[in-house]
């Protein structure tokens, strides 16, 4: 075969192109080039509280932040992204959340054969090997690890009494067969050290003679003949080069890049596109718009004792210790996932489902990710399924200039009103007795703002994200879909987006599980459809 023909070209090996890089190339018949715009790796990945030291490294992270809008108080919000192969994935929080049933049975209403929950289940069941839960929803022998943090203590015992005393009662599986309730964080960790899909699919099927890893290879566009997508150009070092793809490219560039990559290439709002210089392919309005966020507050609370957080407890002399511990135990600070413990909530009575997430952090952050001298704990507040929705387009045919995003956070008056319904939730939870011996000062926002429009501008001012962009390419069959229920571009032969940019809608919590499971579910699709066009070994 010519070295630059490849029978399928996968462009961004984050959470999602490393599992179709593994499974496309495991049987040999396929070979299989994989575009990665970052580096291989970076020390502090595999290291859990690293997310916290690359979080605002460039050498990790693209950096991209949000245009200002009313929604963010005209702020611009940071918007890490991972600049590793594993993608995000290998600089996350390793937070690992399914999200309900009834988010993909909304994908399969939507028009999307396949996405029920019962349809991708199997897919969970196959990417992860959890030792605990119910076999009926839990995968034990996948790539992906999946453990409970080992934390407990006064503060922990204290916290889950008080969520039953505000009537949230013990779930001690979210990823089974209900997720409301407050449990213990489920992350991507193993033997204190992240389970990035770089780590978990890309790592054992490196040296598969059918398989090329690209890394530093910025993807600039998709060639096209007509109206097929027949390769892809990139540039690594200054040098362009241009590769073909026998039989497919799947984009897996992420939720901001993937609709970046497509307008590069001239798939798009044609004005838009045409205004930059940028010739139109294919005229698909959706491609950038229907962008969705978990929009967060971070509600604050000294704690009265001395030794209960990591602000004692992780910084100074205890940071030796606890450095000393991970490299013995693999265990404590080091060893953490971004929020131990999380709760899953209704906004209101009457709801089937909850809406609400929370997640509790032991820990109060100063001014960017460190430690406060300050003992407290954070509390995560945001609406799982938010219906407000903005846009990402790129504004100059340079592709490593960074597209504008638009988040247009709580212009949907839902949001609004179940948002404040979760602060209230958590001021509750806080304020119960069981917190009484622990429970200082409220920090943020203060006990002095109590009204519904003070609490809103305090949020406007003040929120963050919670890193999960999703939807820009969204999947259906509406006007404004990017892709069918096969993630197949519409009215393009040969691409397909894999990634979370596909999501028509956001799942109820930290999306990085469904993203995986998205790559897995796109393989299997690309596979079948190999098979039944009679692939031969190659």
């Amino acid at each position: 075969m010519n070295a630059n023909i490849y029978d399928f070209i996968i462009i961004g090996a984050g959470s999602a192109g490393s599992v179709l890089a593994n499974r496309l190339s495991a049987d040999g018949r396929f070979s299989v080039l994989v575009v990665e715009a970052g580096r291989a790796s970076h020390p502090w990945s595999p290291i859990p509280v690293g997310f916290a030291k690359l979080i605002e490294n460039p050498a990790a992270n693209w950096l991209y932040s949000s245009e200002p809008d009313e929604g963010s108080g005209q702020r611009r919000i940071p918007i890490p992204r991972g600049k590793l192969l594993g993608g995000s994935s290998s600089i996350n929080g390793m937070v690992f959340v399914r999200g309900q049933s009834h988010d993909f049975d909304h994908w399969a209403q939507l028009g999307n054969r396949g996405w029920s929950y019962q349809d991708v289940l199997p897919l969970f069941k196959k990417m992860e090997s959890y030792e605990a839960g119910d076999d009926e929803f839990r995968g034990r022998d996948g790539p992906l690890k999946v453990t409970d943090p080992g934390e407990g203590g006064p503060i922990y015992d204290a916290m889950f009494e008080a969520a039953e005393q505000v009537g949230i009662k013990r779930n001690d599986d979210y990823n089974g067969a209900i997720q409301d309730g407050v449990g213990m964080t489920q992350a991507t960790i193993r033997n204190g050290r992240r389970q990035s899909t770089a780590h978990c699919y890309l790592e054992p099927a490196r040296e598969r003679p059918n398989l090329t890893i690209v890394t530093d290879a910025l993807t600039e566009k998709l060639l096209f003949e007509g109206t097929r997508c027949v390769g892809a150009r990139y540039r690594v070092g200054g040098v362009v080069e241009e590769v073909r793809a026998a039989r497919e490219v799947i984009v897996s560039a992420g939720a901001i890049n993937s609709p970046q990559l497509l307008e590069l290439s001239g798939i798009g709002q044609p004005d838009l596109l045409r205004g930059l210089g940028i010739e139109p392919v294919h005229d698909l309005p959706g491609v950038g718009e229907n962008l969705r966020d978990h929009y967060a507050p971070r509600m604050k609370w000294t704690v009265s004792k001395p030794g209960l957080t990591y602000n004692d407890n992780g910084r100074g002399l205890a940071l030796v210790w606890q450095a000393l511990r991970y490299a013995v135990t693999r265990k404590g600070f080091l060893a953490l996932p971004a929020a131990p413990m999380r709760a899953y909530v209704h906004s209101r009575e009457g709801l089937e489902s909850a809406d609400l997430g929370i997640s509790f952090n032991p820990y109060l952050i100063a001014e960017g990710v460190r430690l406060d001298k300050e003992r407290g704990f954070t509390m995560i507040v945001h609406v799982l399924r938010s219906d407000s929705k903005g846009s990402i387009h790129v504004t100059s045919t340079d592709p490593s200039r960074p597209p504008a995003i638009n988040f247009n956070f709580l212009s949907d008056e839902n949001d609004r009103t179940a948002l404040l319904s979760g602060m209230k939730i958590v001021r509750d939870w806080i304020n119960a007795p069981a917190m009484d011996d622990y429970r200082g000062v409220e920090l943020a926002p203060g006990e002095a703002l109590q009204k519904d429009d003070e609490l809103l501008d305090w949020v406007r001012q003040t929120a963050e994200t919670t890193y999960h962009p999703v939807g820009t390419c969204k999947m259906g069959s509406d006007p404004m879909a990017v892709v069918d229920d096969q993630l197949r571009v519409h009215g393009i032969q040969g691409l397909r987006v894999a990634d979370a940019s596909i999501m028509p809608t956001l799942t109820s919590g930290n999306t990085n599980a469904p993203s995986i499971m998205i790559g897995e579910k796109a393989s299997t699709l690309i596979l079948a459809a190999a098979d039944a066009t009679g692939a031969k070994a190659a």
